[in-house]
């Protein structure tokens, strides 16, 4: 059996195209290693919001050249890819700059993997895919490997069709396409069968799901997730990432309504200032974000909030800045993701006039999350002395030790429960730490596996 090794950046949903990647080698031989050096091929599924992203990745490159190069000379091959949104934005300039590179495939293009590898060994040469056909990707991809494990992500939407002038996705990802509910409902019940207890469902603008139904009409999100509630075994729903101007009625009424889905919701607000936001072309305000968190609150009650904010948008004043800290401290989140401002090539931002200086950006950026990891310290403790169901997903550090998480998306270590993954079971909540929660079974292990 060849060797498959593959590196994954950023977002979930690069995590759910890298298992299918593996799924769709598979057949042709390829299994999973953990190290580059053992793997007959190397694929780099990357990202390109961070900052300086694409330089990062030729850094990497320059590294599996090294190995590659080592490989060759003890007789051997190695194939290297380069995946994801990265591929779809640098497009050929990799193959320029790194000659150790044999494939680059965008995000949409993945499914052609293995016709580019025949390709490739019929002698063509390199490989280059990244058009933007995310139906006909989905249609080719096979069903999910064997695999699973208890808490799996599946992709119902893709694209976008925002275009905020800071952001790169919709060059990279294309619009916004929303599988058929048949294809989502039928790629959930395998999942459940091979194992997931938990689904999170995936989209650059997953609230902006419009896919088309079995009846003929074009189902919201809502709709979906009442129709997946409905799969025999799946116990948990969840689903990232919205966008406030797509959110519905029918999407905070299902939050009330679906025992399924989990009182947790990431609702990126990028800004509190009504400048910035419009010069994002975020196309909401701060008090239309403020009234969708009451609604929220209203219909279910103890919901946590997360979020993603940047600082140091081209523009922004101080005042912008205080607009920020004042809706996080109006908003109070359990969790949130925040960032200083970095130019994206091509995108309206980069060439904006008025960009903040470094330091500025520095001091605002550990103002911001100085708060932000206050709130989050302060709901994890709140939790503590509380019991909740906790999904056991994977082992711990320590032998017999499991690791699994609440309702609100918190790590929970548990001594003593290394049986229990893939059960949900209710954990007395005994301490908040840094990053996690201590807790322990209400239950002896021996009386839970009874039930």
């Amino acid at each position: 059996m060849k060797k498959l090794f593959i590196k994954t950046y950023g977002c979930q949903m690069n995590v759910y195209d890298s298992a299918r990647m593996a799924d769709l080698l598979a057949p042709l031989g390829y299994g999973p290693t953990d190290v580059p050096e053992d793997a007959d091929m190397v694929i780099l599924n990357t990202c390109h919001i961070r900052e300086k992203a694409a330089e990062k990745i030729y850094s990497e490159l320059g590294r599996l050249k090294k190995v590659k190069d080592a490989r060759q000379r003890g007789g051997g091959s190695m194939m290297i890819a380069v995946a994801g949104c990265v591929a779809q934005a640098e497009g050929a300039e990799i193959l320029a700059r790194q000659s150790a590179v044999d494939l680059v495939v965008g995000p949409q293009s993945y499914h052609r993997l293995p016709e580019m590898i025949a390709r490739l060994a019929r002698g063509a040469g390199h490989a280059l895919e990244t058009d933007f056909p995310a139906e006909a990707k989905f249609d080719a991809l096979p069903e999910n490997s064997a695999g699973v494990g208890p808490a799996a992500f599946l992709t119902v939407q893709e694209g976008c069709d925002k275009f905020c002038s800071f952001c790169v996705v919709p060059y990279t990802r294309g619009s916004e396409f929303s599988r058929p509910v048949a294809h989502v409902v039928a790629e959930a019940e395998d999942l459940v069968a091979k194992g997931a207890r938990e689904i999170t469902l995936l989209g650059q603008n997953v609230n902006a799901y419009r896919g088309p139904g079995p009846d003929g009409e074009v189902w919201s999100l809502a709709r979906l997730i009442g129709a997946l509630a409905q799969i025999a075994g799946l116990q948990r729903l969840r689903y990232m990432t919205s966008h406030p101007r797509d959110m519905s009625d029918d999407l905070i009424a299902a939050h009330r309504d679906i025992g399924l889905l989990m009182p947790y919701l990431h609702l990126p607000v990028q800004s509190g200032s009504d400048s910035i936001l419009q010069a994002m072309n975020r196309q909401h305000a701060a008090g239309d974000y403020l009234r969708l968190v009451e609604r929220f609150r209203s219909a279910r009650p103890d919901i946590a909030l997360s979020s993603d904010f940047i600082v140091g948008f081209p523009g922004e004043t101080d005042k912008d800045f205080e607009a920020t800290m004042s809706l996080v401290r109006d908003v109070g989140y359990a969790q949130a993701f925040s960032f200083k401002y970095s130019a994206r090539p091509g995108t309206p931002a980069a060439a904006a006039s008025k960009q903040i200086p470094e330091d500025v950006k520095d001091a605002r950026l550990q103002a911001l999350q100085a708060l932000l990891s206050a709130q989050q310290d302060a709901f994890n403790a709140a939790c503590a002395g509380r019991i909740l169901p906790v999904l056991f997903e994977k082992p711990g550090r320590r032998e017999g030790q499991a690791v699994g998480r609440t309702p609100y998306l918190q790590p929970v270590h548990v001594d003593g429960a290394a049986s229990l993954i893939g059960r949900i079971v209710d954990v007395r909540i005994e301490a908040a730490l840094a990053n996690s929660l201590k807790g322990a079974l209400t239950l002896p292990v021996e009386k839970v596996l009874v039930h």
